[in-house]
């Protein structure tokens, strides 16, 4: 099980842009969480998203997030 959840929602073309700069750099896949059917998601991240949220931590990215900042919460 993947150590980063990405936080998202269908249709965002900002989460498909976090997720292609995501497999450019060679990021650990992680696991998608769609918020659109969670009321309790959507008030934390419904204006934030996409969000990469590191659980072994609790730090988070919101977008827009770059590969310098990738690199430092992979670590």
């Amino acid at each position: 099980m993947s150590r980063h959840i990405l936080y998202q929602r269908d249709d965002c073309h900002l989460c498909d842009q976090a997720l292609d700069l995501l497999a450019r750099v060679r990021f650990p896949e992680p696991r998608s969480v769609f918020i659109d059917d969670d009321p309790e998601l959507e008030a934390r991240y419904g204006t934030r998203v996409p969000v990469l949220h590191d659980t072994a931590t609790g730090a988070e990215l919101d977008w827009p997030f770059d590969a310098a900042q990738l690199q430092a919460v992979a670590r």
